[in-house]
Formats: C-alpha cells, sequence, structure tokens
C-alpha cells in the first residue's frame, strides 16, 4: 500500500468510528483531521471536500459488507438469491444506520452516491438473472426500480422507528409480496406474452452478432412495449 493509500485508507476508518460514535454531526474536518493525524490541506486533497469525504466513507461500509455477506457463491435458484439480497440491504441498513443514511438519507436531485451505485448495479444482476430463467414477470428495469423503491422505503422506515416499536415480520412480508408481484415463481400456467418478452431480451446478448445495431434497437424497444404491457380486461 503506497503512503497516499495509507493515509486515505487512516482517514476512512477514523471517519467511519467518528460517524458510528457521534453520527453525522460529530463528522467534522477538525474532528476527522485530530482522529485521523493529518492536517485538514490532507482532507481536501484526498477527497475535495467533506462531501466527497463522506461519500468515500458510505461506498467502503458497503463494498466491505458486501464482501463479507456474499463471499458465497450464487446459488441455482435466482428467486431465493434475490431474497438474500434483499435481506442483506435491510441488514446493512439497521446494522449500520449512519452509513445507509449517506447512502440514501439525503440524497442530491437526479444524482447517486457511488455506495448506491453499487448496491443498485448488484440488485440488476440479481433481476437479469430471474429474467434469463423466465420467471420475470415484468421487463428488468421495472423490476428493478420497484425492488429498489420497496427495499430503500422499507429500510429508512425501519431506521426511524425506535427499535421495540418495529414489526420483525415487515420485511419478510415485504419482500414476498414484491418478489410476487414481478416473478411468476409459485404460480401455475403457461408464461404470458410479457414474460416471454422479459426472458427473450435477457438473452439477446448470448447472439450480439445476429442483429445489426438498429435490428437491435428496433428488437428492444419492441420487447420492452411488449413486457410492459398490460391486457385490457
Amino acid at each position: 500500500m503506497s503512503d497516499r493509500e495509507e493515509v486515505r485508507r487512516r482517514i476512512i476508518d477514523a471517519t467511519t468510528k467518528l460517524l458510528r460514535d457521534k453520527g453525522r454531526e460529530g463528522v467534522t474536518t477538525r474532528t476527522v483531521s485530530a482522529a485521523a493525524g493529518v492536517q485538514a490541506p490532507t482532507l481536501y486533497r484526498l477527497f475535495t471536500d467533506m462531501n466527497g469525504l463522506l461519500e468515500a466513507v458510505a461506498a467502503d461500509g458497503f463494498a466491505r459488507y458486501l464482501a463479507q455477506k456474499h463471499s458465497q457463491a450464487l446459488s441455482d435458484d435466482p428467486v431465493d438469491d434475490l431474497r438474500r439480497g434483499w435481506d442483506t440491504h435491510i441488514g446493512f441498513g439497521l446494522e449500520n444506520p449512519a452509513h445507509y443514511l449517506l447512502m440514501y438519507g439525503q440524497p442530491t436531485p437526479g444524482c447517486r452516491t457511488r455506495a448506491a451505485e453499487q448496491a443498485l448495479e448488484r440488485l440488476r444482476m440479481l433481476v437479469e438473472r430471474i429474467a434469463v430463467a423466465g420467471l420475470l414477470s415484468v421487463g428488468v428495469e421495472a423490476a428493478v426500480s420497484m425492488v429498489h423503491a420497496a427495499g430503500v422505503g422499507l429500510t429508512l422506515n425501519l431506521i426511524g422507528t425506535p427499535p421495540e416499536e418495529r414489526d420483525p415480520a415487515l420485511p419478510d412480508r415485504l419482500r414476498e409480496a414484491m418478489i410476487a408481484s414481478i416473478t411468476t415463481a409459485g404460480t401455475a400456467g403457461a408464461p404470458s406474452a410479457a414474460q416471454r418478452a422479459v426472458a427473450l431480451k435477457a438473452v439477446l446478448g448470448e447472439v450480439a452478432d445476429l442483429y445489426s445495431p438498429g435490428e437491435r434497437a428496433l428488437l428492444n424497444e419492441l420487447l420492452d412495449r411488449a413486457a410492459n404491457h398490460t391486457p385490457a380486461r
């Protein structure tokens, strides 16, 4: 590890401890500099400003958590892997509320933190595996948005609720309701046109040289339209 990386690591670790012990209000240029044993200009040189430092702390905390929780390989059941991903997300928020609030508590309109992007990319990977298996009942992006919104909203709600007032069954109930709304797992009958469209789009990458870019764009548009179509009642 270079001297620069060692100092950066020391600053992130010191900020993480301050965040855990004293909350966001206890994290200032003065307290971080003192805890890390560096001068204020070093913070600005490595992280630009306090927002940059806090974003780095959030990304570091979430990356460590993912490495710990997802060291095991994905299973042969993509729906169950999504369940575990949901549980991991909620667990991270409740075990690391200060980090989670850095990621999602005060969003900048039109922007995501690096840690939030990491979480979203992993979620998209889990959802795409369900689509490839032919078990997704809505488009990939729609499913990602639904799961993400529900998971973040639930976690922020739980963080803001006194522990003794939390419903311990709520995360599981909402998880299963979400899975039922975006997958065909556990349902009988032939796949719908929307489900077939989602599954076909998910595997088009396996024949990347079959269509021209224009044909691929048109096909994606048609498949998205079919995936998001709501049949008339």
